[in-house]
């Protein structure tokens, strides 16, 4: 085997798989045709900043709209105003974006088209609540959401049913005009109607799939919220209304994509590369944990694959709050995954977000190899408590493990890079 430096191999991966993403790459190859009347563009999400900046760059007539993208996520544009708000949990900035968004594509005609640019993230920036409810309850249905462990998926349906703009309402708003949808996907399996909730493309999820949703997961919502789902005023627009019926979506880069081409830098660098699945759903600490008995497998038996080799894997597993820690998915899955490898040698993992950031804090996720624990027992450091009390982010800070590229532009899920030398 080539002799590799695990940390900058793994980073390089990274960089792979984020670049697979810029939207500089995409978005020029797959431009609307020009149409006959104005050019509106709107967007939200984590890496929507970018995805206008590109968009103007490829863009070769006139343009207007807005944007919002998270908190430090802005990208300097021409033509196009960008917004910032909170994210995770949504401010007063996001509901005067969500109303700039609403108004932008308002008293549009059939010769306009809108071009929406979309990309994870945007659920929390695009806080509209209905007539009944205030931004206070939906702030509380995100950290109920957050908090529950349900899917991202899952946690789309609930919020799609508690808004005036997700779920194909803001299309609906843009009608008669022609909506084209770019996204960038962060949703296991690449369902388009659920990344940022869909603002853009309606799905079949109905108000009783909202309460069921809630019900599995023992979510506590506001009384006001709950009527708000019993009643038909939940109802979102269904595919087949006739609203959308010019309207196109075109996914312009995912996770699938980006592991592609992770493996391809694996490869160019001389290692094997695998990937297990770019749709892995499930509690963090879990899936951490089956990642690990995999990858002690293969370095003591060569089995199911044969060392030196690159394990992948992309998706976006969850965390249910135990306690009032520091840290993200990608930290306390691989925190699992360290106790898991705890005194195994010739492994080195990274997890990441590929949006650069991992739940509360500014580092995207973390590496780990067989020694982590112990170097964190020596600096007094208990992993399992820190794991129990969701502090990962406060465990692999104390040993230099955290993984810090700052926001990448992009968000196509999480990257989990194995390598087993």
């Amino acid at each position: 085997m080539t002799q590799i430096d695990p940390r900058p191999f793994l980073t390089s991966i990274f960089d792979a798989a984020v670049a697979a993403a810029d939207p500089e790459l995409t978005i020029a190859k797959h431009l609307p045709e020009r149409p006959k009347g104005r050019t509106v563009v709107i967007g939200a999400g984590k890496g929507a900043a970018q995805m206008a900046a590109a968009f103007e760059k490829a863009w070769d007539g006139p343009l207007e709209g807005v944007i919002v993208t998270r908190y430090g996520y802005g990208a300097k544009c021409e033509r196009l105003r960008v917004l910032e708000a909170a994210h995770p949990v949504p401010d007063e900035a996001g509901l005067a974006a969500s109303k700039a968004l609403l108004e932008a594509v308002s008293r549009l005609t059939e010769n306009d088209l809108v071009v929406a640019l979309v990309s994870g993230g945007g659920s929390a920036l695009l806080p509209s609540p209905p007539a009944g409810l205030t931004l206070i309850d939906e702030i509380a249905v995100n950290e109920a959401l957050l908090a529950s462990g349900a899917p991202i998926s899952a946690m789309n349906t609930v919020r799609k049913h508690v808004s005036t703009i997700k779920g194909g309402r803001l299309a609906a708003a843009a009608w008669p005009a022609r909506v084209v949808s770019l996204i960038v996907s962060d949703i296991p399996g690449d369902n388009p109607a659920l990344v940022a909730s869909g603002p853009t493309v309606p799905d079949g999820s109905s108000r009783e799939d909202a309460l069921r949703i809630v019900s599995i997961y023992g979510m506590k919502l506001p009384e006001r919220v709950m009527a708000h789902l019993g009643s038909p005023q939940a109802d979102a627009p269904r595919p087949d209304d006739e609203r959308f019926a010019r309207n196109e979506v075109r996914l312009i880069a995912s996770a699938a994509v980006s592991l592609e081409a992770a493996v391809a830098e694996a490869r160019r660098q001389g290692i094997e590369a695998v990937i297990l699945s770019d749709s892995i759903e499930g509690e963090a600490r879990n899936v951490g944990s089956v990642h690990a008995a995999i990858a002690r497998e293969v370095a003591g038996r060569d089995r199911p694959f044969a060392k030196p080799v690159l394990i992948l894997s992309g998706g976006e597993t969850t965390v249910t709050l135990r306690a009032k820690g520091k840290g993200g998915r990608n930290s306390e899955f691989l925190l699992a995954f360290a106790l898991g490898i705890d005194g195994v040698a010739g492994i080195d993992a990274l997890a990441a977000d590929t949006d650069g950031i991992d739940g509360s804090e500014d580092n995207a996720g973390a590496f780990a190899d067989g020694m982590t624990v112990a170097r964190m027992r020596a600096t007094g450091i208990d992993a399992k408590a820190m794991l129990a009390g969701n502090n990962a982010w406060t465990a692999f800070n104390a040993v230099g493990g955290l993984f810090v590229p700052g926001p990448t532009g992009t968000n196509v899920n999480d990257l989990r890079a194995i390598l087993v030398r």
